[in-house]
């Protein structure tokens, strides 16, 4: 019996040795190594790698360490490596399973679409490694590494109507509370590695709020408050309180049974007539360091990698340069970083960006931002995502074109807190208004808030002129007060003869007191 424990405890250390350990260069073969394992502090990597080229950086702040297990109660299953990723997936399972007529009707939603469940499963296998790196760090189920296929099909760079934003779906203010940078050049919620930790973190905070996985599912689906509420609500009836016994929107609902149905079909993909795509136990991306602003199309392109992979790997790079000072690494395919490395080491192209940030000094319309930078007015305006009637509010910060002036990157003030604040262009409209007794210049400037100077002009009188009663004067004003203008001008005094009382009534309403008046004489 001690020689078999001796011999497991070897295979073991064998194993997680190997886990532990990362390709040391682009060359090696990343299907030889399998799980990776903290090796000095939690949730810290070794760095193997040549300078600038790294695993991505696993933050080690709510981490929490697998549980120990004693060597003999390990069945042999647990002494061997998974075969591939799928395979490591489904050995981390640990939500209670559910059963219930939602979830076979999301069974029979997927498996009747094979086209779909090909492409999310394609589109996620980039991510799936790390993400599932970091859920056996923090020793939380595996089945939150397939959360994703529910929230986003997998598509880093998906926005919501709703504004909800990556593949982890984070509305702004939720980003926000999670330290997710959301500005001028870069939003978070699309960066791979900081929304999957924010989003990690977020769903163990709700278990430990709710001491269940699916209403810590439910919480980020519908709001821990909603559901806070709900479980309250039915305490008070005296009703059950778990995942389906509360009332929730449809959405709420098919939550869970929709990620239960993706389980299910990882569990056994044979059972729905399903294949998943191949997906080797490795990683498939890795960081590396920008020392520079850098162009995203020259960066793509030192990396030989096409600009499409290149962005669903760097989804939150949304504007055409990489600010070295917000974005200090990349991420890139894993046999492509040190091929960036190199290239660019190479490259002899001088500077590596074609844009920076400029500040606006003053509230400008966008043609005359666009002529102080030495741009066309439809390229500031496509490259900041500038609507028609709109002015740029001053202090906004835009990216342009750069000088050949401009020796320096951008500085990290502003990579971090660039914002572009707009607001509406106000179109005036030429009308003209009656005058009343007594009125001036001056009192209609005040009356429409205009300008004494403007409103002169416009009628070619002094400043201090005086109109007579019923005058017609030429207003510049904004479109809805124009209209309103125009409404009070097509109003006439008249007089309704019984109560000999004066009134502003619109002709049409006149006419039709004066019908009703003619019926009720003909009645008496």
């Amino acid at each position: 019996m001690n020689k078999f424990l001796s011999f497991a405890a070897l295979l073991l250390t064998l194993w997680l040795a190997g886990c532990a350990s990362t390709p040391p260069t682009q060359s090696a073969n990343p299907d030889a190594y399998a799980l990776s394992t903290t090796t000095s502090a939690p949730g810290v990597r070794a760095d193997n790698n040549p300078p600038g080229l790294r695993p991505p950086v696993y933050p080690s702040g709510g981490l929490r360490a697998l549980p120990s297990v004693e060597l003999a109660t390990l069945p042999v299953l647990a002494l061997t490596p998974p075969a591939d990723m799928w395979d490591r997936i489904r050995r981390g399972f640990a939500i209670p399973d559910l059963d219930s007529d939602l979830v076979r009707d999301r069974e029979q939603w997927y498996s009747s679409r094979p086209d779909y469940v090909q492409r999310m499963t394609e589109r996620g296998s980039k991510y799936l490694f790390y993400i599932v790196e970091e859920l056996e760090r923090r020793g939380m189920p595996t089945e939150l590494a397939l959360l994703p296929f529910i929230e986003s099909a997998f598509n880093p760079q998906a926005v919501s109507s709703a504004r909800a934003a990556g593949m982890w779906q984070f509305m702004p203010a939720t980003g926000k509370h999670f330290e997710l940078k959301q500005n001028m050049f870069r939003d978070e919620r699309l960066d791979v590695l900081a929304s999957t930790q924010a989003a990690l973190d977020y769903m163990q905070r709700l278990y430990d709020m709710f001491g269940d996985w699916h209403l810590a599912l439910a919480a980020y689906n519908w709001g821990e408050g909603s559901v806070s509420r709900a479980i309250a609500k039915n305490k008070k009836l005296g009703l059950g309180t778990s995942y389906t016994d509360l009332k929730m929107p449809m959405e709420t609902q098919f939550y869970v049974p929709k990620l239960q149905a993706v389980k299910n079909i990882v569990a056994d993909p044979a059972r729905f007539n399903l294949t998943l795509p191949a997906l080797g136990n490795h990683p498939h991306f890795q960081a590396v360091d920008i020392r520079h602003d850098i162009d995203v199309a020259l960066a793509a392109k030192l990396a030989e990698v096409p600009l499409e992979d290149f962005r669903a790997l760097n989804p939150a790079a949304s504007k055409p340069v990489l600010l070295a000072a917000g974005t200090p690494q990349i991420l890139l395919p894993w046999d492509n970083a040190e091929t960036f490395q190199a290239n660019l080491e190479a490259y002899g192209g001088g500077r590596t960006a074609s844009w920076t940030a400029w500040i606006a000094p003053s509230t400008l319309k966008p043609a005359d931002a666009a002529g102080q930078v030495g741009m066309s007015e439809t390229e500031l305006r496509e490259v900041n995502n500038i609507k028609e009637h709109m002015l740029i509010k001053a202090g906004s910060t835009l990216l342009v074109r750069r000088a050949t002036s401009v020796l320096l990157d951008v500085s990290n003030q502003v990579a971090d807190n660039g914002e572009l604040s707009l607001a509406p262009e106000v179109v005036l409209r030429k009308t003209t208004v009656k005058a009343g007794k007594k009125d001036t210049v001056a009192s209609l400037a005040q009356r429409y808030r205009l300008n004494v100077s403007e409103l002169a002009h416009w009628n070619n009188v002094g400043t201090s002129a005086a109109f007579k009663a019923g005058q017609r004067v030429v207003v510049y004003l904004p479109a809805r007060a124009a209209r309103a203008a125009i409404t009070t001008r097509s109003t006439r005094t008249s007089r309704i003869p019984k109560g000999k009382i004066a009134a502003k009534v619109p002709v049409r309403q006149k006419a039709a007191m004066v019908k009703k008046k003619l019926t009720a004489t003909r009645k008496k």
